[in-house]
């Protein structure tokens, strides 16, 4: 744990610098647009320890996979968003010295994060080895509102000296990836030039011939008023630049703007780009810098007012939310149906930036409830576009018949994950997608989803399960053998109850959904393309259902993670020496996997998914069970355990959890963060809040809210949408207010009970005592 970000309600603040939390800081400050995003590295050259990365979404590479020892169905490539093009770069030198921070006495350091405008700012105070001394306050942003953009503002002052500054802006193609499977260079540059106006850089990505084309334009200011200065155009290697040299006076400030436009074959791919991104940077030229910098901070407020959550009485409880919506706003915003969410979004290498099952489980939710229709169902649509590369991915591995395996890693469909155990075994991911039709419809009331797309997706499902079961005659039941459950500090057992429940749920209302649509047209249709047999599948599903083996111990009154669990020696996580964790830094994996303890929710999983199956009491035995022998080494872990604690009332645990999801990043609590930010348990974050504290839940067809509120807060408040209503939810300590502008009357149901709302017509309950203290 590193904790060193000052808390504040919109600011991300580093005071000081200190280098062995620089690679930390570059993930915690890291931009993005959805389009594009970049690690927060310096400007100028650093010599010190720094992980420089800089990514275009959709724009990747097949990195060849590396294994010991290959398996029939193995992925041959690790597809990668790749480090692209850095434009941020400005050589500094002063007189005859690089200005390096790692090389200078540096007597003031400040970084920060402006979330609610989405900037990042820097400014340094240093002394560089000869004794000269000079401020720097650079600042830059990636457009919310024109997603080619980028422009980076730099300024220099000297303090004690006259003298030539240089600054030589830059484009630098020659970049590689610390991940390398081979050390292999993923591009190679088809053209490049540097003139006294527009400069441009055009590389190419091996194998997958992805093109991206950076152009760049620049203005110097002395004390705020524009001059003219020649630069020297300069080409080294694969890097382009312009170079002024400047002399300039004690205290006064030499300014730098610098536009950039990126595009990339990708999302322009009817585009000539190298012409597209001239004319674009020479518009972005011309509009200046501060106008640039309103329209994106305008187009950062109309993000705000759709999903700010406002939390009075806990700075770092508010801190925290705000960063999490930041980055996921900053990660995807649903303009483009071709584009996912990656673990780490824009911030880091690690999971190469492709999709796991932590968009559909953790990430649709919120945008769902925060953003316009097309946002989410573009997530879901992602999945349908790649159908026919889940079932040739079920086919590699034995399938038939139109079963679909969606991949546990994928960035174009295709599977890419290389660990056997994750890849052949995690087929839970298939069960994810299946419930996210279920959960999208169920919350937006877009049928027409099902019709179009989402009955086509459930059906190579379930023929999926149909098949991955198999009878035990031992049992007379269907069962499910060698798999991996969420908990993957358990690989290869037989049973994992999660998976058992999400084949059943699944399998269930992909029945329910024929039957409800069975008389249109457009079924006839369907069956037809499918090949579906509605007599032959259907009975064979539902002798599956009627059938199926969920394990369970009665007498403790729980449902087992799998056969054989209660056979570990069960030791609670909390009597763990504190220097043997993480367990997976310390631990053996051998002596993991026969031990009791659990990476993240397993049938805690299942039962918030499927809350509404189960009274009270059962999921508090199966918490009170299965949470202390949980170590929440997943990011994507204690989210869950939060939101399920607030609906059984422990309430002190549910802001344990809350804290630790919210602050994982910022406070550095796996103490992973400097390889990327966790984008996917952000959306999780999310949910503990409008979820878990608020309660909120689709009941009978109804928005339906159980509110409660941590002892610490005065209140909270956020805006969501649900079908034609954007709501207002705020709660105290006292009572909960509902509002919407819609004139439409909604009939709500809070604590159980319905209430009507319209424009004029809000809605206020008091809360009990048991909901407001914690």
């Amino acid at each position: 744990m590193t904790e060193y970000i000052k808390h504040h309600a919109w600011r991300i603040i580093e005071e000081g610098f200190h280098p062995e939390n620089n690679k930390v800081s570059e993930s915690i400050f890291s931009i993005g647009n959805g389009a594009m995003g970049q690690r927060a590295n310096f400007e100028e050259e650093y010599s010190g320890n720094t992980l420089q990365g800089s990514y275009i979404g959709g724009v990747y590479y097949p990195d060849k996979t590396r294994v010991g020892w290959w398996k029939n169905g193995y992925p041959e490539y690790f597809a990668k968003i790749i480090n692209a093009t850095n434009w941020i770069g400005v050589k500094v030198r002063v007189q005859d010295e690089v200005f390096d921070l790692n090389t200078c006495q540096i007597n003031h350091f400040k970084r920060e994060l402006n979330m609610q405008e989405g900037t990042l700012t820097r400014t340094v105070t240093a002394t560089l080895p000869s004794g000269k001394q000079l401020t720097l306050k650079a600042q830059r942003f990636v457009s919310l509102q024109d997603t080619t953009l980028g422009a980076v503002s730099y300024a220099v002052t000297p303090l004690n000296f006259n003298g030539e500054i240089t600054l030589l802006p830059l484009l630098d193609g020659g970049v590689k990836n610390a991940d390398a499977n081979y050390n292999e260079q993923f591009w190679q540059t088809i053209a490049k030039q540097a003139t006294t106006e527009v400069s441009y850089l055009h590389t190419q990505t091996k194998k997958t011939h992805f093109d991206v084309a950076v152009a760049m334009r620049n203005q110097l200011f002395i004390e705020n008023q524009q001059v003219a200065n020649t630069p020297i155009c300069w080409e080294k290697d694969e890097q382009i630049g312009q170079q002024f040299s400047v002399l300039v006076r004690q205290n006064q400030t030499l300014t730098l703007h610098k536009y950039v436009a990126v595009a990339s074959s990708f999302s322009h791919p009817n585009q000539p780009l190298v012409p597209f991104v001239q004319q674009k940077v020479s518009t972005f030229e011309s509009q200046g810098y501060k106008k640039l910098l309103k329209e994106h901070t305008q187009a950062w407020q109309q993000k705000w007012n759709e999903s700010d959550i406002k939390i009075e009485g806990d700075i770092a409880a508010q801190q925290a939310i705000r960063y999490n919506i930041f980055q996921l706003y900053q990660t995807y915003t649903g303009a483009n149906e071709q584009l996912n969410i990656g673990p780490k979004g824009f911030t880091g290498e690690k999971y190469g930036g492709v999709t796991y099952w932590d968009t559909e489980a953790y990430c649709l939710p919120f945008y769902m409830r925060t953003s316009e229709a097309h946002v989410a169902r573009n997530l879901l649509k992602y999945r349908y576009n790649h159908l026919k590369k889940a079932q040739e991915n079920a086919e590699k591995l034995g399938f038939n018949r139109g079963a679909a395996l969606y991949p546990m890693v994928t960035i174009n469909g295709e599977e890419c994950h290389n660990e056997w155990e994750i890849t052949f075994e995690e087929i839970h991911r298939n069960g994810a997608i299946a419930y996210a039709i279920y959960n999208y419809i169920q919350y937006t009331g877009d049928t027409d989803y099902m019709l179009d797309y989402g009955l086509e997706v459930l059906i190579a499902i379930s023929r999926f399960w149909a098949q991955r079961v198999n009878w035990s005659q031992a049992k007379q039941k269907y069962v499910l053998l060698g798999v991996t459950g969420p908990n993957e500090y358990e690989n290869n057992v037989n049973n994992n109850w999660y998976t058992l429940k999400l084949i059943e749920w699944t399998l269930r209302y992909t029945l329910e959904q024929l039957e409800l649509y069975k008389d249109l047209k457009i079924f006839d249709k369907l069956c037809k393309k499918t090949a579906f047999n509605t007599k032959k599948e259907a009975d064979k599903w539902m002798h599956i259902l009627d059938n199926l083996y969920l394990p369970e111990d009665q007498q403790k009154g729980i449902f087992l993670q799998q056969d054989g669990f209660l056979d570990k020696e069960l030791v609670p996580a909390n009597q763990l020496p504190a220097n043997e964790r993480p367990i997976h830094e310390h631990w053996s994996w051998d002596r993991i996997l026969r031990s009791c303890y659990i990476k993240q929710a397993d049938v805690l999983q299942g039962l918030y998914m499927f809350q509404d199956e189960y009274p009270p009491e059962t999921i508090k035995r199966n918490f009170e069970f299965y949470e202390p022998l949980t170590v929440h080494e997943s990011s994507l872990s204690p989210c869950i355990h939060s939101i399920l604690a607030s609906a059984i009332g422990l309430h002190d645990k549910a802001y344990e959890m809350y804290l630790r999801t919210a602050r994982l990043d910022l406070d550095n609590l796996n103490n992973d963060t400097a390889d990327g930010l966790h984008i996917t348990s952000m959306g999780g974050t999310w949910m503990t809040i409008v979820e878990g504290f608020a309660g909120l839940r689709i009941s009978q067809n109804m928005l339906s809210f159980t509110p409660n509120i941590p002892a610490k807060w005065k209140s909270y408040n956020f805006t969501i949408r649900f079908r034609s209503h954007i709501l207002e939810v705020t709660i105290t300590q006292t009572a909960i207010c509902i509002k919407t502008n819609n004139p439409q009357e909604l009939v709500l149901l809070i604590n159980g009970q319905t209430e009507k709302i319209d424009k004029n017509n809000p809605v206020e309950v008091q809360l009990s005592k048991q909901q407001t203290v914690s």
